[in-house]
C-alpha cells in the first residue's frame, strides 16, 4: 500500500507508543513507525503482552499494528525513510554535575539528535514530544542543522499532556493539541504540516498553535499547576486533621466556586508519576538560571509539601499503632502511583515502603498491575518484603493495611472477611479516601484518613 507520509517515532515508551497508535488508527493514509534502542521492549510492542498497561491500548494497537502501524529495531532504516520523526525519548532529572537533582538529563535527547542528523539524506520536521526545557529547541537546531549533506530540518513543538489511566481517552478527545515553531515562513510550513495529522480527529479549535518557546514551557507550566493543586488541598488535609474538619467537605465547598473547580482537589498520600516532580524541579532550574530565585522557592515548595505529605502517612502510622511497627505485618493495597495504570515511578508507594522497612515492619505489597515494577524498586529490601496478588492474602495476619491506591478493586472488598484473619486491634490507614470509613469502623477497623478525624476504639 502507498502511504501519503511515513512518520517516525523514536522511543517506544508511555508516550510515543500510545500517541503512535492513536494517530494510525485516525490515519489510515499515513504509516507510523516507532523505534526503539530498547530490542526487548519492541519485541514487546509486536506481542500479545504490551509493555505497559493503558486501558484501550490493546485494542487500539491489534486494529493498526502490521497495517500502518510498525514496531522496529531499525532506527537508522526509519529515519532515513521518514518525513517527520516524534522524538520521545527518555529525559530524566540530572544526578550528576551542573543542576543535579533539578536540571534535566539531556544526553539521550542529544544523542538522538546527532543520530537523527547522521542518518538523514533528505530535510525532515523533527517534532519534540518529550518535556523538554525551554528553548532547548533552539539547541536541537544548531545540531541538526550546521552539517554539510545540504539537507534542512524544521524543529517543532508537541508536548504531550496525557494522563496515565486515561491516555487512550486523553489521545481521542484533548483538552487542547499544542504545535509551536517558530514564527518564520519555514516554521509555519512545518507547523501547519503537524497541524494537519491531528485535525484529521481533533476539531481545529482545539488545536492551539503557538511560538516554540511558549509551547516548551507550557507543558513545564501546566504540570506545575496540576501539582500545586494537589499540595495546595494536601497541606490543608493537615489542618483539618488538628481541626476535626472534614478535608472531603472543604475540597467539595471549595470546589463548587466556578473560579477555582473541583479538579485535582483530592486529598491523598501525595502525587507520584513521572512528571509532576520533574518538570517542577526542571521549572525551578530554569528560574534558578534566570535569577528567578523567588520564583524558584515558590515552585520548590510544591515539591517539598508533597514530600512532606508522605513522610507525615508514615508518622501518622506510627503515631496510631502504639509508635512502634517493628516485626508487624502491615499490607499496602496498592502500589502503582495512580489506578489503571502499572506505573510506580515517584509513586509515594515507594516511600513509605521505605519508610516502613526501616522502622522493621513486614511489608507485604498488593496491586493488580505493578507487582513487577514493586519488585524492582524493592529490590534492595527483597528478603523483608514479599508479594501479594491476592489482597485477602496480603491482608491475613496483618496488623495493618493501608491503602496507597485507589484501584476500585479496594472499594468492592470484604472488610468483615478481612478483619477476621487480621491481628487485633486492627487499622486501616486510607491514603486515597476512597472507603467508607463509618462502616469500617463499625465493623471494629481503626480508621485514620487523610484530612479527617482518626476513628479509634480506644
Amino acid at each position: 500500500m502507498d502511504f501519503e507520509k511515513t512518520i517516525l517515532c523514536i522511543g517506544a515508551g508511555y508516550v510515543g507508543g500510545p500517541t503512535m497508535a492513536m494517530i494510525a488508527a485516525k490515519c489510515p493514509h499515513y504509516k507510523l513507525v516507532v523505534v526503539d534502542v530498547d530490542k526487548e521492549k519492541i519485541r514487546a510492542w509486536n506481542s500479545d503482552n504490551l509493555p505497559i498497561y493503558e486501558p484501550g491500548l490493546d485494542e487500539l494497537v491489534r486494529e493498526t499494528r502490521n497495517k500502518n502501524l510498525f514496531f522496529s529495531p531499525e532506527i537508522e532504516k526509519g529515519i532515513r525513510e521518514s518525513e517527520i520523526i516524534f522524538v520521545s525519548v527518555n529525559t530524566p532529572t540530572k544526578t550528576f554535575g551542573q543542576g543535579a537533582g533539578k536540571a534535566a538529563d539531556l544526553q539521550y535527547w542529544e544523542k538522538t539528535a546527532r543520530e537523527i542528523l547522521a542518518s538523514s539524506t533528505t530535510s525532515k520536521i523533527v517534532v519534540e514530544k518529550s518535556t523538554l526545557p525551554v528553548r532547548t529547541a533552539s539547541a536541537m537546531e544548531r545540531i541538526l542543522n550546521e552539517n554539510s549533506k545540504n539537507i534542512h530540518f524544521e524543529v517543532v513543538s508537541n508536548p504531550e499532556f496525557l494522563a496515565e489511566g486515561t491516555a487512550i481517552r486523553d489521545l481521542e478527545f484533548p483538552d487542547r493539541v499544542l504545535v509551536g515553531s517558530r514564527e518564520t515562513p519555514e516554521g509555519i510550513k512545518a507547523r501547519k504540516e503537524i497541524v494537519e495529522i491531528y485535525a484529521n480527529w481533533v476539531p481545529r479549535e482545539k488545536i492551539v498553535e503557538s511560538s516554540v518557546w511558549s509551547s516548551e514551557l507550557s507543558k513545564l507550566v501546566a504540570n506545575a499547576f496540576l501539582a500545586q493543586r494537589i499540595s495546595s488541598i494536601n497541606s490543608i488535609s493537615a489542618l483539618c486533621e488538628k481541626t476535626e474538619a472534614d478535608i472531603d467537605e472543604v475540597a467539595y465547598a471549595i470546589g463548587m466556586d466556578s473560579r477555582i473547580g473541583p479538579k485535582f482537589l483530592k486529598a491523598s498520600v501525595g502525587f507520584g508519576g513521572s512528571c509532576f516532580k520533574k518538570d517542577i524541579l526542571n521549572l525551578v532550574y530554569i528560574c534558578e538560571s534566570y535569577g528567578l530565585e523567588k520564583v524558584a522557592r515558590y515552585w520548590e515548595s510544591v515539591v517539598e509539601i508533597n514530600e512532606w505529605q508522605e513522610s507525615r502517612f508514615i508518622q501518622n502510622m506510627l503515631r496510631n499503632m502504639f509508635n512502634t511497627v517493628a516485626g508487624k505485618r502491615i499490607a499496602l493495597f496498592g502500589f502503582a502511583f495512580k489506578a489503571n495504570t502499572g506505573d510506580t515511578r515517584e509513586s509515594p508507594a515507594i516511600y513509605i515502603a521505605h519508610g516502613l522497612l526501616e522502622e522493621h515492619a513486614k511489608v507485604v505489597i498488593t496491586d493488580p498491575k505493578a507487582l513487577e515494577n514493586a519488585k524492582k524498586n524493592l529490590s534492595t529490601f527483597e528478603d523483608r518484603v514479599s508479594f501479594e496478588q491476592d489482597p485477602y492474602r496480603a491482608a491475613e495476619g496483618a496488623h495493618a493495611i493501608a491503602v496507597l491506591t485507589e484501584w476500585d478493586l479496594y472499594k468492592g472488598l470484604d472488610y468483615e472477611r478481612i478483619l477476621k484473619t487480621m491481628v487485633q486491634p486492627a487499622f486501616i490507614f486510607d491514603g486515597r479516601n476512597i472507603l467508607d470509613h463509618q462502616k469500617l469502623f463499625n465493623m471494629g477497623y481503626n480508621v485514620i484518613a487523610i484530612g479527617k478525624a482518626p476513628l479509634k476504639h480506644f
